[in-house]
C-alpha cells in the first residue's frame, strides 16, 4: 500500500473543503481506497491530505491528473504543494 501525503495552504478552508469533497467520485475512480484531512492547530487553513492507494504506480499517476491540479486551483491552493510518497512499513 502506498500513501500520498500532500501538504498546502489554502485561502480559505471552507471553500476548500467544498471542493475537495465533491472530488470524491474523480479520487475513487483514480485508485484512492482511503483518505483524510488534517488541519494545522497554528494555522486552519495549513491542510495536510493523505490518500491511500494499492500501488505507487497509481499514486503517481493521481498525483499528476490534469482534473486534480484544476480543482486545486479551484480550492484556492495557495502557492505549490508539498507531495511525498510513503509505503507502510
Amino acid at each position: 500500500m502506498t500513501t500520498l501525503f500532500v501538504r498546502h495552504e489554502v485561502s480559505d478552508y471552507a471553500v476548500w473543503r467544498k471542493i475537495y469533497d465533491a472530488f470524491s467520485p474523480v479520487q475513487k475512480a483514480n485508485g484512492v481506497t482511503a483518505q483524510a484531512v488534517y488541519r494545522s492547530i497554528d494555522n486552519p487553513n495549513d491542510i495536510t491530505v493523505t490518500h491511500e492507494f494499492a500501488t505507487l504506480e497509481a499514486a503517481q499517476a493521481f498525483s499528476k491528473l490534469d482534473e486534480l491540479k484544476t480543482a486545486m486551483r479551484t480550492g484556492g491552493v495557495l502557492g505549490a504543494p508539498t507531495v511525498w510518497f510513503t509505503n507502510k512499513a
